[in-house]
């Protein structure tokens, strides 16, 4: 992990973000949902605009994860009330299981606490085996099951997955 920096999203850096979205989105989620709800899905939650506003808000927070100076993951967080919201975390095919999404996990979950956020949960597709188990090797558990309509016919079927801070 010496190799792998961490930093807060720059604007510079948010086409890239956008870029490696579509990378993770279509190596992970053409068996759990239609090409047509992923190309919404990132149009919607990708977009350069609405991730810069992203950065412009004291309630959201954006980090990246740099391996030699390429581009690797990232992670977006989002307080909700007492809580916050682990909303994306994802990590470059190619470099998966290296400790990067658990050094993400661990700037949320350090800018959570300073924000007092009493509890960090998300939403995971319940086909997402990987996710979901990742996500329980970090002390996740899961709280709810249901079914969210995003619009325009789409749906994300998801478990709702919590820790306490």
């Amino acid at each position: 992990m010496s190799d792998v920096s961490l930093h807060r999203l720059t604007p510079q850096e948010v086409d890239a973000v956008s870029a490696l979205a579509r990378i993770v989105w279509q190596t992970t989620y053409p068996a759990l949902i239609s090409q047509a709800q992923i190309d919404a899905m990132l149009a919607d939650r990708y977009a350069a605009s609405r991730i810069r506003t992203q950065l412009d808000d004291p309630n959201q927070a954006w980090w990246v994860a740099r391996r030699n100076p390429a581009l690797a993951g990232f992670a977006h967080a989002v307080l909700d009330g007492m809580d916050c919201k682990l909303d994306k975390l994802y990590v470059h095919p190619d470099h998966q299981r290296q400790g990067i999404g658990a050094a993400l996990l661990r700037a949320v979950q350090d800018w959570a606490r300073q924000q007092q956020s009493c509890r960090l949960w998300l939403q995971v597709n319940r086909g997402n085996t990987q996710a979901i188990a990742a996500y329980q090797k970090y002390g996740f558990r899961i709280v709810e099951s249901r079914v969210f309509d995003i619009g325009h016919g789409f749906v994300m079927d998801d478990h709702v997955m919590e820790l306490p801070l």
